[in-house]
């Protein structure tokens, strides 16, 4: 198992040191959002700083750009950070592509990631052979590419595409097509035995492949420190995210395989009316306890091996990360994860 590790929010005059000290560190991979800053302009920093990490997008909205668009940021990245670089790609909600990016809401969200990612291939491909570009989906098509506006074979030209999501069919999806899935944080040890392994196991029967062709990666809810006087904030803290998440009629499944229908009806209830400071007091500790890992820095690693092995091949904490107050603490998790 990997440990990476998530930068935002953040700004671009500080990626360059965050970038060195998470290498330094021993994490695997350092990841971008797109939350309130550009997800790939800072890759390019981490690049040109480190030498080992794996960078990439956890993630960048597709349906908010063109598939041309993104196979020319990925392609500079992977050819500039020498392969490291991963694609990490998602479809937001409805509201968000509408009211927040300005673009149409595809009949068939699905359908339409499926589609954006074989035409941001194909466009690879004609840049990596020479071969003519010619893609024709029933959303995307892709015909025209002189060499004025082709930038040429690279050396890494395999980019892996991570996909995101919460529900079966784009869990389904990822099996069939990705090279990785990014679990979305709000996620319950269950969820992923029953859910997401046997649906990543199902696209990838579909299309032939094996489950072990897609890893799996996830962001883990956490409260650490030395004594509950530390763990306590910190623990409500994540009550209060994972109560927003669960808040999200898309994202209601994870409540209901649990048994927990009513109180996820309560909180998007309470949301609907901008309640969100009675929104925590929802979720139980018995709940909590199912999103949340617990415990000191010298035994997280640990518990998050015993939480994750054989479920998820890399995983992050959902915490921020500042240079050089936790270096230490940060790297003995990185060396437990990896046992």
């Amino acid at each position: 198992m990997k440990l990476d590790v998530a930068i935002s929010p953040f700004s671009l005059s500080e990626v360059s040191a965050l970038a060195r000290r998470i290498e330094a560190l021993g994490a695997d991979g350092l990841f971008t959002t797109e939350t309130q800053h550009d997800p790939f302009l800072p890759l390019a920093l981490a690049a040109g700083h480190t030498t080992r990490l794996e960078l990439g997008t956890a993630v960048a909205i597709a349906f908010a750009r063109s598939p041309m668009t993104v196979a020319h940021t990925a392609w500079d990245l992977a050819a500039h950070s020498g392969g490291r670089f991963l694609l990490g790609l998602g479809t937001q909600v409805k509201p968000h592509i509408e009211r927040r990016f300005g673009m149409a809401w595809p009949e068939s969200p699905v359908g339409q990631l499926r589609e954006f990612i074989a035409a941001v291939r194909a466009v690879w491909q004609s840049w990596q052979t020479g071969e003519r570009l010619n893609f024709r989906g029933e959303r995307y098509k892709l015909t025209l590419m002189t060499p004025f506006f082709n930038p040429g074979p690279i050396e890494h030209p395999r980019i892996p595409i991570y996909i995101a999501g919460v529900n079966a069919p784009l869990i389904k999806l990822a099996g069939e097509t990705a090279d990785g899935f990014h679990v979305h944080p709000y996620h319950t040890r269950r969820y992923l035995a029953e859910v997401v392994a046997p649906n990543i196991e199902a696209g990838a029967t579909k299309a032939g492949r094996a489950r072990a062709d897609v890893t799996l990666a996830g962001t883990a809810f956490v409260a650490v420190g030395d004594g509950e006087a530390a763990r306590a904030p910190m623990r409500e803290v994540m009550r209060s995210q994972i109560a927003f998440y669960a808040s999200t009629p898309t994202y209601r499944p994870v409540m209901a395989l649990h048994g927990w229908e009513a109180q996820a009806g309560q909180l998007s209830a309470l949301a609907a009316k901008g309640q969100w400071g009675e929104m925590p007091a929802v979720l139980t500790d018995d709940m909590l306890a199912e999103f949340l890992v617990e415990g000191s820095w010298a035994d997280l690693g640990g518990k998050l091996r015993a939480r994750y092995d054989g479920l998820l091949d890399r995983v992050a904490l959902y915490l921020p990360f500042s240079p050089g107050e936790d270096d230490e603490r940060w790297g003995r998790v990185a060396r437990a994860i990896r046992g």
